[in-house]
């Protein structure tokens, strides 16, 4: 980390890499002379604290905080409000992740405040200064939040505001989570920190602030694995028997805390290093008791893995370099094996999962889908429901595509294992977990749709794929109500496949799935008007005319009639109307 002593108590202006561009005595100054010096570059201006360790403070929220901050208090001694004894020039502190992040050299986008007095009625009056939108949070336990925009970037971010919990800002700090999130910092930059978490956070711990931290909250349990995995941390070794001690109340917490916190880990690549700490720990077992069954669960040839669970985490990690590739962030391999070499992240990111490959299998993949890459990115990153995009879904998808193999794996008189319908009570228990979780409707049959026709890929890979063929795949994969998962099916098939055969993973295999891909994508992204949703030539009224009845049997028609035109067979209404009497005839004969 740079030493910003030598600029304490002035402005300075750094470039994106961290460079002081330019130092003043003002944050105009500072400006105006970093413009000069760095004319191209996006500067940010920040105030070095007086105060150990020197912490780089950024303008914007902070300048104009102190300000603001400083006429509520003015307005709060006029109305004789007593403040805390024990730092009586404070009453407002920045704490928590902010104040980790801001030492670890991270950027902040969320802001959260620690305030001795009413924080509702702060969090209402910054909100008034700064002309942004306010809402409480919490009213029962005093937080509200502040939405608005910095004025340079136009970046949208979020302060918090919340009442000390206890009688100082000491016994607020000690009643948090972890050491490294029981700091705080004062607008002008000095640090408080009563349970050491400076120290913690340069020993890389993740380090419980009390014995009582997970008894207070069961959720610390899954929020201290996320953490460690998210900064690359470790747990320390009393907060690992902690957790372990207490690991049966994480049954306690909310389902949907439970869901928010696997959905951050999922998030976090690569998620199958945190997903079997949660195993080792015992975590999932109360979790999704489903998944960890899966360990048990023996596989034989073709299956690279020896069990089910191996071989779920292999293809979440799958899913994450198809996901890379699309993002445009995988580099030339330099190595046979393990296309996740290829990613730009860092030493701690490379996964025991990961799916070895040869450097051909993962060139043809790329030559497969990078055609496809900004249409595949805009269905990726479509949100079907608030904050949850299908990109994460597919995850969840990865993460559950075999559950159904604990209650369906047989034996055959050769000794080899088979799955038979797995996918069908796969999908039957991803609803169920996935409702349990309080998932949207929607949300939940994506993911059910995916573990149900994981495996459509490998057996329409088989035949040449007509427009017939891809018209049903999308029928049985594609609906609103879930939020057409059909590309998704076929992303996940070829993350499934890569982590079924590994290196062992023949060519003329993967050549025969990366066809019936680049078909299915032709017709879903370039034909989706003739081939996957025609427009009808005919409809009810239609066949009403022609005297037939309302009904199941006339609902029978118009798929029939949809299929045909789909396949190119039916052009015309006339000809339409020739098929559906030649459709009553057959159904008569």
């Amino acid at each position: 980390m740079v030493d910003f002593s030598i600029y304490a108590g002035r402005w300075i202006a750094l470039t994106e890499t961290g460079t002081v561009a330019s130092v003043g005595l003002t944050a105009t100054e500072a400006r105006h002379s970093g413009r000069s010096n760095w004319p191209k570059e996006h500067l940010r201006l920040m105030w070095i604290s007086e105060y150990p360790p020197y912490l780089p403070l950024p303008e914007w929220p902070l300048a104009q905080l102190r300000t603001i901050i400083s006429e509520w208090r003015g307005r709060t001694l006029s109305e004789g409000r007593m403040v805390s004894d024990t730092h009586p020039k404070d009453i407002v502190w920045l704490a928590g992740g902010p104040v980790r992040d801001l030492l670890l050299g991270r950027q902040i986008h969320d802001w959260d405040f620690a305030v001795d007095g009413d924080a509702l009625k702060l969090a209402r009056y910054v909100g008034d200064r700064l002309g942004a939108a306010y809402y409480p949070l919490d009213e029962e336990r005093g937080a509200g939040r502040v939405v608005v925009k910095v004025p340079t970037t136009d970046e949208t971010i979020t302060l918090d505001f919340a009442s000390l919990r206890g009688t100082s800002l000491e016994e607020d700090l000690g009643l948090r989570d972890f050491t490294i999130n029981a700091m705080a910092l004062s607008l002008d930059g000095q640090l408080f920190d009563p349970t050491r978490g400076q120290i913690d956070l340069e020993n890389r711990c993740i380090c419980i602030t009390s014995e009582r931290s997970f008894q207070n909250d069961p959720a610390r349990l899954l929020r201290a694995v996320r953490q460690a995995a998210t900064l690359g941390f470790h747990l320390a070794s009393q907060t690992e028997l902690a957790l372990r001690a207490q690991v049966a109340s994480i049954t306690n917490v909310s389902s949907e805390r439970v869901r928010e916190e696997y959905l951050r880990i999922l998030n976090i690549s690569p998620a199958a290093q945190t997903l079997q700490a949660l195993k080792d720990n015992g975590l999932l077992h109360y979790t999704f008791p489903e998944l960890y069954a899966l360990q048990t669960v023996q596989q034989s040839s073709p299956h690279y893995y020896p069990n089910a669970w191996e071989h779920t985490l292999a293809t979440v990690s799958a899913v994450e370099d198809i996901l890379t590739l699309l993002s445009g962030n995988v580099h030339d391999k330099t190595g046979d094996l393990n296309p996740c070499k290829a990613r730009n992240i860092g030493s701690t990111g490379l996964s025991q999962f990961a799916v070895p490959v040869s450097r051909s299998i993962w060139e043809h993949l790329k030559k497969a889908l990078v055609p496809w890459q900004n249409e595949l990115l805009t269905y990726l990153n479509d949100a079907l429901a608030p904050n949850l995009l299908r990109r994460d879904l597919l995850k969840w998808g990865a993460l559950f595509h075999d559950i159904g193999k604990t209650s369906t794996r047989t034996v055959d008189e050769q000794g080899f294992t088979h799955f038979y319908d797995h996918e069908k009570i796969g999908a039957q228990q991803t609803r169920a977990r996935l409702r349990a979780l309080r998932f949207s409707n929607k949300a939940q049959n994506f993911v059910t749709t995916l573990v149900e026709h994981h495996m459509r890929l490998v057996s329409l890979s088989q035949t040449e794929v007509s427009r017939r063929a891809s018209y049903r795949f999308y029928r049985a994969t594609n609906n609103e109500s879930n939020g057409d998962a059909g590309i998704a099916v076929v992303l996940l098939a070829l993350a499934d496949a890569l982590a079924v055969w590994g290196h062992q993973l023949e060519a003329t295999r993967w050549h025969a799935l990366l066809n019936c891909t680049q078909k299915l994508f032709t017709h879903y992204f370039q034909q989706r008007d003739v081939i996957i949703a025609p427009s009808p030539l005919l409809n009810g009224h239609d066949l009403l005319k022609m005297g037939i009845p309302q009904g199941p049997q006339m609902g029978h028609y118009l798929d029939a009639l949809r299929e045909a035109q789909a396949a190119g067979e039916i052009t015309t209404s006339e000809a339409a109307i020739s098929f559906i009497y030649a459709q009553i005839e057959a159904q008569q004969a």
